[in-house]
């Protein structure tokens, strides 16, 4: 169940929003109660270009330049 961050159109207020389905509509905002809200990108869902190999590891992608 991903916890997504959202941005008020309206009023400018930034709130997050657990979403138990892909399928719900956006949320309202909880200070205006409008409809109208953005969705942000948060730095949980971003993710690095390489591969993640474990233990805390990282392994750069095969185009990536390895030093030298």
């Amino acid at each position: 169940m991903p916890l997504y961050e959202y941005r008020c159109r309206h009023c400018g207020s930034e709130f997050e929003c657990l979403m138990l389905s892909p399928n719900e509509p956006d949320p309202e905002c909880p200070c205006c109660h409008k409809k109208g809200v953005e969705k942000l990108i948060s730095a949980g869902s971003i993710r690095p270009q390489g591969i993640p190999t474990g233990a805390g590891g990282f392994k750069p992608p095969a185009c990536a330049p390895t030093g030298g």
